[in-house]
């Protein structure tokens, strides 16, 4: 699937041929697919999903079903129900797209980057803007301070810098979805990389800020057989994430608590954390600390609330089951 629409989908068949628009159910989801056919839950479609279509002759096509997903970028959702709101779907790389003029955000990397873990798929980071700044590489680095584990790449689409390890990333059949903030320059990025301007792209504002210049997801088939996902500037992500991604973005804190004194230690007040020892020291910085609590913190209340929508999903259909069995038995004539 190339594009999300309200009310739609475009859809790029298997041959290759000219995408489809399919409209999709009031209610926006289709059933999501496990590896043995099985309805698992129903979900709204996303971008980089394999669907099935029902297309009888003469009528139009219609989304049946969601086939498993083997990687999917997840954010919480942005209303105030519990639904997670996937981003891409199936993809193999995740640019994490970060400015180096104004200043690049920590916090945001971490936020972004423990997205990308949780995923499934690699996270790459790529700093844009690097021809704006004095000492791009510089900044590279206190970047790689907290993004251990991923490849780091400062880039300049201006003065076509650094752009080649991100092209080696283009294989035939891989699929990368660029995400960051508003301003970031990944629109520029994803028609750098194809080659063409597939993406529009806007000015900058005065005060360094991005204005949204995508305002939906996107699917960009290139010529070499790869595919670029663009993406809507995020402002504010909400979190969703487990202890196994929170851990691979801070892989620091999760080594110093391997040596606390206590397994169950909160690295609070307890006697014997190793990694309040190293805040103290001066190998972990306090700012590291705090960002690792607070996505602990909302990544563990999206999963109570997600929980709760689940428990009352489970609990609204096994209502439908007993009053579908009732009315069974009311319609069966007397013995």
């Amino acid at each position: 699937m190339v594009r999300v629409d309200r009310g739609a989908v475009l859809v790029l068949p298997a041959d290759g041929a000219v995408p489809v628009r399919v409209a999709v159910a009031r209610d926006g989801v289709v059933p999501l697919l496990d590896a043995a056919g099985d309805p698992v839950e129903d979900v709204p479609p996303a971008v980089g999903d394999h669907v099935l279509l029902d297309h009888p002759a003469g009528t139009d096509p219609a989304l049946r079903a969601v086939l498993p997903r083997r990687t999917a970028v997840v954010r919480d959702g942005a209303d105030r129900t519990s639904r997670a709101q996937v981003l891409a779907a199936n993809v193999d790389v995740v640019l994490v797209v970060e400015h180096l003029d104004p200043d690049p955000s920590p916090g945001r990397v971490e936020r972004l980057l423990t997205l990308a873990w949780r995923s499934g798929a690699t996270p790459v980071v790529v700093l844009t803007k690097a021809d704006l700044v004095p000492d791009p590489e510089g900044m590279a680095d206190e970047v790689r301070a907290v993004a251990i584990g991923a490849e780091v790449h400062a880039v300049s689409v201006a003065a076509g810098t650094g752009l080649d390890p991100l092209r080696a990333l283009l294989g035939p059949d891989r699929t990368l979805v660029v995400v960051g903030p508003s301003g970031a320059g990944k629109s520029t990025l994803v028609n750098a990389l194809a080659g063409t301007d597939v993406m529009a792209t806007g000015e900058r504002r005065a005060d360094g800020r991005g204005r949204h210049t995508t305002a939906h997801r996107e699917l960009v088939p290139l010529a070499g057989g790869a595919c670029l996902i663009d993406t809507p500037g995020l402002r504010g992500v909400g979190l969703v994430a487990d202890a196994e991604a929170l851990d691979a973005t801070f892989a620091d804190v999760a080594d110093l608590a391997t040596r606390c004194r206590f397994a169950d230690c909160a690295h609070r007040t307890e006697p014997g954390c190793a990694v309040l020892a190293a805040v103290e020291d001066g190998d972990l910085p306090a700012r590291r600390l705090d960002s690792w609590r607070r996505l602990a913190r909302e990544a563990a209340w999206q999963e109570e609330r997600s929980d709760a929508r689940l428990a009352a999903a489970h609990r609204a259909r096994d209502r439908q089951t007993t009053a579908a069995y009732h009315r069974l038995l009311r319609g069966r004539p007397a013995r």
